[in-house]
């Protein structure tokens, strides 16, 4: 079943947002695909790789240490109309609850996971936190993704959006 905005056939995406959350950005999606394997796609380095980021971006490196206090150091790399272009984020894994919870803090890093603030724009935090939750029905997995620090109309929520259409995509080569 999927909404009618949705190319991909295995999934269905809702945003939610009100004024209170104008600083969060939550997308929630249905896969057609077993809670464990949608776990793995957010703590094996390769399948995060293998999804993540917006339309036309690449991971190229993809560290995760997904425990409690573990840390992560991403980069992203794309083509821009002035070159390539890599961006790197790191951060700490807070809280790790298998096939359930995942919450986890980001911040623009360099590539040895120093955290970088300059070029955030005015009032952007700069940590900002994801939860990812979970839940099975009956086969398939019900994501919801909270990005807090983000707000629903940024280009950071859009670029959310593309990756979960990667993601549907990606899963349906890994079912």
């Amino acid at each position: 079943m999927t909404d009618s905005n949705m190319t991909e056939s295995n999934m269905t995406d809702s945003d939610t947002t009100n004024d209170s959350e104008a600083n969060h950005v939550v997308i929630e999606r249905t896969f057609d695909a077993p809670v464990d394997l949608v776990w793995q796609m957010w703590t094996d380095p390769e399948h995060f790789a293998g999804w993540y980021g917006p339309a036309g971006a690449t991971i190229p490196t993809a560290n995760m240490d997904v425990r409690v206090g573990g840390t992560r150091l991403l980069c992203m790399a794309m083509e821009t109309p002035n070159g390539p272009m890599q961006m790197w984020f790191t951060g700490e894994y807070r809280e790790v609850i298998p096939n359930k919870r995942l919450v986890y803090t980001d911040a623009m890093s360099d590539q040895d996971g120093n955290v970088q603030s300059g070029g955030l724009p005015d009032g952007h935090p700069g940590t900002t936190e994801v939860i990812v939750e979970l839940e099975d029905i009956g086969g398939k997995t019900r994501m919801v993704m909270t990005h807090v620090g983000v707000s629903a109309d940024s280009p950071g929520a859009a670029g959310w959006r593309m990756a979960f259409d990667k993601l549907g995509s990606y899963i349906e080569t890994a079912v």
